[in-house]
């Protein structure tokens, strides 16, 4: 491909809208553009970088025993009201009526269209194991979407679904999935961590999640160097700590006058003692009814366990309107002594004495607190997050923490789908069966992001080898000079008739400005052609991963082309 004919826009400044590393060098690469909030055009390059994934993607899914297949992306609201997701997705689903005023989703995820289907066709267990797939795009109403592709409204997505006939064979399947996934992501050169993970809207009994490691990751993770235990910290393990030493529960509980000690901090520093004696009260509405979490001052409650602790649809944070209705004060002063309404303790909570908590007057609080004497909860759970130093708990050495992206999420559905649906099938004794079922996904589009905030510098993208869009860029020095372009052009040429991607950058820039570029789009091989390649018959050979340049011959630079992507 030649440079002036080749569609990618580039940009010298970084666009106000873009958050994230990858959502900016995209941009500025000429990669993608902006078509509204969470969507986005895939311009020529990232059309390249997509195709690649995908053909990882199906290369091993294929290795694996999948087969592929194109399922609709508009799908009827009968079939989700079955599994009765209809409702969990909520505000998150497009929804659409045709003219008939019949509702449609555009779909999120395909589940219940992929079990009608094969429930329709498949009809005794001798057409069982089965593992289909497809890649495609995908549509979630975000409430706001960020982070470029990371967090978009239509995304590439490759999803797929396993049968089987029992539980011993959904291992089996997924065993192979988590391998598959194993050789995608070592195969694209990612630097990724597999943890356990929750199943979400999803649903089933286990799940892990493929993360690929980023300081800029929106997900911690927490791992143990001892062991193999991962996980993200939505599913993280908390252990209960020991409670602070030289407490006892004899002291008389006292509310005493805290004027303008508002924070966590605030009431600690007011009574000399550490934030981890506070008792946090976190005022939450589940599904619009009012209930408590109570945690340590120096925790932080983990959401999506204590919504999958209440079997809730919807958690969220009450406003301090509501504190006040409830409790009579504002979130500074918060406590769950005489509270009337669902109190749930974090199990660190449970292992407290002598603590302090607000008394639900303004400017009071209470000390010498004694969970079980003061109040009590309707019931003990671990509701933190997980976070560096916790003890792990497979083996009890400490936990460290690092940022990822989730690039992957494989499931272990059981019947979670098939048994709302009727999926059946008659065994070996002729006895009608309910199919077990896995779910396996990749975000495409979002592996491609994922990979950038993985790999770049300060002058742009490092794609790793499997990816980039071209192989390698040929730049002469000075487009005007006739034999410098002729010797460009015959390079350009041999290396097309070895089948090697590369592009002739012929446009009439300055050699500063094609290098700028070279480097922005993250082309792994610069072959510069200028006098030197004329005088001595060898051309300037960079990689765009280090600084050296070297001088070699056409010979030479064949073999590191051979090297290099084998």
């Amino acid at each position: 491909m030649k440079a002036s004919e080749l569609f990618f826009p580039t940009l010298r400044e970084v666009p106000a809208e873009a958050e994230v590393v990858s959502h900016q060098l995209l941009l500025r690469a000429g990669f993608i553009r902006k078509a509204s909030g969470g969507v986005y055009s895939y311009l020529p390059l990232a059309q390249r970088v997509l195709k690649k994934i995908m053909q990882i993607v199906r290369e091993e899914m294929d290795r694996a025993g999948g087969q592929e297949l194109m399922l609709p992306i508009i799908q009827p609201r009968e079939l989700w009201e079955k599994t009765g997701r209809w409702d969990v997705y909520g505000d998150e689903m497009f929804r659409l009526q045709d003219r008939h005023k019949r509702y449609f989703a555009l779909g999120p995820t395909h589940e219940e269209i992929i079990t009608t289907l094969v429930n329709a066709d498949v009809h005794s267990y001798r057409g069982l194991p089965l593992m289909l797939y497809q890649i495609q795009n995908k549509y979630r109403d975000e409430i706001r979407p960020r982070f470029g592709l990371m967090r978009g409204r239509e995304f590439i997505m490759k999803d797929a679904y396993s049968f089987d006939v029992d539980y011993q064979g959904l291992d089996m399947s997924y065993q192979k999935m988590f391998e598959a996934y194993h050789q995608i992501f070592q195969r694209m050169e990612l630097k990724y961590r597999v943890v356990e993970a929750d199943s979400g809207a999803i649903g089933g009994s286990s799940s892990h999640e493929y993360m690929v490691l980023a300081d800029s990751g929106e997900a911690e993770v927490v791992y143990c160097e001892q062991c193999s235990y991962a996980a993200n910290v939505e599913k993280a393990e908390c252990s209960c700590q020991e409670a602070v030493p030289g407490q006892t529960d004899a002291l008389p509980l006292e509310k005493k006058h805290t004027p303008g000690q508002k924070t966590v901090e605030d009431v600690a520093a007011f009574f000399q003692r550490p934030t981890s004696q506070v008792i946090k009260t976190l005022l939450c509405l589940a599904d619009g009814q009012p209930v408590v979490a109570l945690l340590r001052g120096d925790r932080e409650l983990n959401v999506v366990k204590f919504q999958n602790l209440l079997g809730c649809l919807d958690l969220v944070m009450a406003d301090e309107k509501a504190a006040y209705e409830l409790f009579g004060a504002g979130f500074g002063s918060l406590g769950p002594i005489g509270l009337d309404i669902p109190i749930y303790g974090d199990l660190e909570i449970q292992a407290m004495s002598a603590a302090n908590c607000g008394a639900n007057q303004d400017d009071y609080h209470y000390i010498n607190v004694c969970p079980g004497r003061d109040f009590q909860v309707r019931q003990w759970n671990d509701l933190r997050n997980a976070v560096a130093g916790d003890p792990c708990p497979h083996c009890q050495n400490p936990l460290q923490l690092v940022r990822g992206i989730e690039v992957g999420h494989i499931f272990k559905l059981g019947d979670k789908y098939s048994r709302d649906l009727d999926a059946s099938f008659l065994d070996q004794n002729g006895q009608s069966q309910i199919m077990v079922m896995g779910c396996y996904g990749i975000g495409i589009s979002r592996t491609m992001a994922a990979a950038v905030e993985q790999n770049r510098d300060e002058q742009g993208i490092i794609w790793p080898l499997p990816l980039a869009p071209y192989q390698v860029i040929v730049i002469p020095v000075n487009s005007k000079k006739e034999d410098q372009m002729d010797l460009a052009r015959s390079i350009y040429e041999q290396l097309l008739a070895k089948g090697i991607e590369v592009i002739l950058d012929d446009r009439d820039e300055r050699a500063g400005v094609k290098f700028k570029d070279a480097d922005l789009i993250g082309i792994p091989l610069r072959i510069t052609v200028g006098p030197k390649a004329l005088q001595e018959n060898k051309v300037e050979v960079k990689k765009r991963w280090e600084k050296d340049i070297n001088m070699m011959g056409m010979e030479e630079v064949l073999n590191l082309i051979g090297e290099l992507w084998g």
